[in-house]
Order: structure tokens, then C-alpha cells, then sequence
């Protein structure tokens, strides 16, 4: 009797400890979260430890023109994590004994080349199949199922099959036919009927959720321009693509996708086995890495060095992610509306729950809030003062030259609001990247754009010049233009 008491009272003292701890992770989360709504974070986190939910939470705004937050039932896509649904859906059917991962794709299409021929399911799990990462002209190209396989399988083989690692979302586009074919039911209502209402999941897939339409985020790209829902164009459509089904662009919530983990964890959906063969490290993704490709999902090893199941998803507006560390049964669901850089913060908050003394550096506004919220602000004399702030807070974006030059694009344009001297603010940010990347003559084209509009025409022919001078280093189509802007240019002066 009085071992059971005492056994009753260390147990009721771990829990106490257990739930302060998870008391005060959830402010430190919280706390991070909200205070980076004001720099353009919006979106719905769910955080769970050893079976409890630590925080569940929408922040911002879902639909900024009808004013609706972003709340814990917001609908948005997950992007590129479809895969795992995909990959879960094939070793359903191997489980059903249906199929094999060994199968080479053969079993399933015919009259394929004789390259493609041995291709098997595991290597199309795996992205090293050789396949090209896909075809057509973006995400809602209309291909017809049968132009579009003989299409992508006319394509030459990137590599030898199983040699190497090569994401290619056509590779998944191929396993979700494979799994139409071999279960005579479209992708998404074989994924419904095996995946998702066994998990308890009636908020997600593509069509087939009755979603109120309140309840589905807006895009917001850099947190500024109103894009709409993908969702929208599926129902214009009334059909998925094959440039996304079964590689992307599934809906769901972080409540569905926290009954996914239950599911999963609990093997409801597949074996322990199964589960394992899952999630298993298959293939180095990058060399000099340490993150490993299993079937639809990534491994990466904790800084405790416990195993991590993530993937994450997105295209630009916006952006999914999801941590699940099963030896330490925690899971962290991201969904934004505004993606950027600044707001993936599933792995800070990863670091927040593990390590007491770390601090996150706060979320910050990306690269064109930032540049907007100034020059709205200040005047062109003041120019100096933000290109020093992007200079010390924003290098790892000007590792690439494109950000500047779309926003400066954006400015010249007066696209997203309307600027006074857009096209001085233009040229400071021109200038910065072609002195970032002295070499990249599409840089020093846009300059000369910009110094031919401010009617800088000594400017601009230097430009140009200089443009054309870096022209045979490039494979441009910026070229002829240039070269006729200074011709102009040489005429005038």
C-alpha cells in the first residue's frame, strides 16, 4: 500500500513538472509568435509534447481585405508535405498486397521507352529515379492524363535510375497515377477513403472537403500583393493538374494534421512496419549534407541527436511545415499565408522547446516590407539609411540577386503602392546589387533601365555598356533589348 501511494505521488509530481514546463514553453512560443505579427507573420501553429497540446493558435489575418484572422480551423495548402500522403498511400496498397516497391513502373504503363522501363516505385519515392522534376508551363497546366505521362516519360533520364538523388515532383505525379491505376479510384478519394477519415481527417484533400469559404486563407505574396486561394482555381478547373497531384497542393488545418501524427503514431493508417519502412533514410540528399530522403519524408538528426521526420512545403506565397521527433513525441504543424524566410519557424521553435537558454533572434519584416514601411516614411535623401539595414540584416537574401531586382522592379513600377521618386529608390537598390554581383549583366541592365527613366543618360549608357560587356558570359534574353537601349541611347547623345 504504501509503495502504490508513493508511486501515485512521484507520478503526480512528474506531471505537475511536465505540465510547468509545457506551461512556460507555450508562452516563450506564444510570446515569439505574436510579437511577429507585427513583422508580417500570420498563420496557425500547433505544438504538442508526449500526447498533450502545448499550443494551438491562429495569428494575423487569414483574408486582410474582409478582415478574417487566421484561426486554428484556417484551411491552407501544405504543399510539397503531399508527398508523404502519396508515399503512405503506395505502402497502403503494398500492405493490401497490391503492389510492391520493388515494381518496376512497366507493371503500370505501357509502350514506355526502354529507359524507363526499370524505374521502380522505391526509386520514384526516393526522387532517384532519374525523372526531370516536372513539365509544362506551372502548376495549372491542363495536360491530359495520357499527353502528359508520354510527355514527361519522352523526356531524357537525368541520371542513371537509383544512382542519384533528384527532387522531382513529376516522379510523385507518376506514383499517384500508379496508385489510380492500381486501385481503379482517383488520387484523392483513394487517399480520403484509406488515409483520411480513418484518421479522423474531414478537412482535407483538394475538392472533395465542403469548405466554408471563410475558412480558407488568402495568399498574400511578400505579405503584400493578394493572390486569392489555390483553391479557386481548382474549382475553375474542377479537376487537379498532374503537375500537382500527388506532388502538391492538398488543404488541410493543423488540427487534421495533428490527427495525421495520431494516426500515425497510434498505426492506425499502417503498420509498425510499414511505419518504419516509411520513415527509414534511404538516400543523402545533398552531398555535404546530413539530411537523409525516406519515402515522402526527410530525416534529419536533433541537435540531441534523436531522429527528426520533417518536410516542408510551399510556393512562395504559401508555406508549410512539419517536425515530428518520434522518440521524443513532439510534433510542430506550421501553416502561413505570407511566406518568407522570416516566418519559417518551425525549427526555432524546435530549438525553443529542447533549450531553455535559447533565444530566438525576434521575427523580422522580409525584404519588400521592410523596404515599403521606409520609403513610405522617409525621403529619398534618407536612401543611405536603408541600404545600410539591408546590408546588415538581410545577407542572406543578397546571397541572390533576385530579391533586390524584383523589388527594385516592383518600385520602378510602382506596382504594389504607389511611391514618391520611385525611380531614384530604384536605383539605390539596382546599384546595391550590382555592387553585390559586380558580374551578372541582367543587373546592370535593370540599372540602365532605371537611369534612362530618371533621365540619367551618361549613367545609363554605362550601364548598358557594361551590361553587354558580361552579355557572352550569360545565357540572356535581356541581351538584344539592352543592346538597343544603348544604341538609343548613343543616338540621342
Amino acid at each position: 500500500m504504501k509503495e502504490t501511494i508513493l508511486l501515485l505521488l512521484i507520478t503526480t509530481a512528474l506531471n505537475a513538472q511536465i505540465a510547468g514546463e509545457n506551461t512556460i514553453i507555450k508562452e516563450k512560443i506564444d510570446n515569439y509568435l505574436s510579437q511577429g505579427v507585427a513583422k508580417g507573420f500570420s498563420g496557425s501553429v500547433l505544438v504538442a509534447r508526449q500526447g498533450e497540446i502545448i499550443l494551438h493558435q491562429g495569428y494575423g489575418m487569414a483574408d486582410k481585405e474582409h478582415k478574417i484572422p487566421y484561426k486554428v480551423n484556417t484551411v491552407s495548402t501544405i504543399g510539397s508535405v503531399t508527398k508523404q500522403f502519396t508515399a503512405t498511400a503506395i505502402l497502403k496498397l503494398e500492405e493490401l498486397n497490391q503492389l510492391k516497391v520493388t515494381d518496376p513502373i512497366s507493371k503500370f504503363f505501357d509502350t514506355l521507352p526502354d529507359d524507363k522501363k526499370d524505374i521502380t516505385i522505391h526509386q520514384l519515392l526516393t526522387h532517384t529515379s532519374g525523372l526531370t522534376d516536372g513539365i509544362g508551363n506551372g502548376d495549372f497546366d491542363d495536360i491530359p492524363t495520357k499527353r502528359f505521362f508520354k510527355t514527361l516519360f519522352a523526356t531524357k533520364l537525368l541520371h542513371q535510375p537509383g544512382s542519384k538523388y533528384f527532387y522531382s515532383n513529376a516522379g510523385y505525379s507518376v506514383l499517384a497515377r500508379i496508385i489510380e491505376v492500381v486501385s481503379g479510384n482517383d488520387y484523392e478519394a483513394f487517399l480520403m477513403a484509406h488515409l483520411f477519415l480513418p484518421a479522423g481527417m474531414t478537412h482535407t484533400g483538394y475538392l472533395i472537403p465542403n469548405w466554408e469559404k471563410e475558412d480558407i486563407a488568402n495568399g498574400y505574396a511578400r505579405n503584400l500583393i493578394h493572390i486569392g486561394t489555390l483553391i479557386e482555381r481548382y474549382q475553375k478547373q474542377n479537376k487537379v493538374t498532374w503537375n500537382l497531384k500527388g506532388n502538391g497542393g492538398i488543404h488541410s488545418t493543423t488540427g487534421d494534421m495533428y490527427k495525421w501524427y495520431r494516426a500515425l503514431k497510434a498505426n492506425t493508417i499502417l503498420s509498425q512496419a510499414m511505419f518504419k519502412k516509411l520513415t527509414t533514410s534511404y538516400m543523402l540528399e545533398y552531398e555535404g549534407g546530413s539530411s537523409y530522403y525516406a519515402y515522402g519524408w526527410a530525416i534529419f538528426s536533433s541537435d540531441r541527436n534523436t531522429k527528426i521526420i520533417s518536410h516542408n512545403g510551399g510556393n512562395g506565397v504559401f508555406f508549410h511545415d512539419y517536425l515530428y521527433l518520434p522518440e521524443e513525441d513532439v510534433v510542430i504543424i506550421l501553416f502561413t499565408n505570407a511566406s518568407s524566410r522570416e516566418v519559417e519557424v518551425a525549427w526555432p521553435i524546435e530549438k525553443m522547446i529542447f533549450n531553455e537558454s535559447y533565444k530566438p533572434e525576434p521575427i523580422k519584416n522580409n525584404l519588400f516590407n521592410l523596404t515599403f514601411d521606409f520609403i513610405k516614411s522617409h525621403n529619398i535623401k534618407q536612401s543611405d539609411e536603408l541600404i545600410s539595414v539591408i546590408k546588415s540584416d538581410y545577407t542572406k537574401i543578397l546571397r541572390s540577386p533576385n530579391q533586390l531586382n524584383g523589388l527594385g522592379y516592383r518600385i520602378l513600377k510602382n506596382e504594389i503602392i504607389e511611391v514618391k521618386d520611385n525611380v531614384k529608390w530604384a536605383i539605390e537598390l539596382f546599384k546595391l546589387n550590382t555592387e553585390r554581383f559586380p558580374e551578372n549583366g541582367n543587373l546592370w541592365d535593370s540599372l540602365g533601365e532605371a537611369y534612362t527613366k530618371n533621365n540619367q543618360s551618361k549613367e545609363a549608357i554605362k550601364s548598358y555598356k557594361r551590361a553587354i560587356e558580361l552579355a557572352d558570359k550569360e545565357d540572356c534574353d535581356w541581351c538584344e533589348s539592352s543592346r538597343k537601349a544603348l544604341k538609343k541611347l548613343q543616338y540621342k547623345n
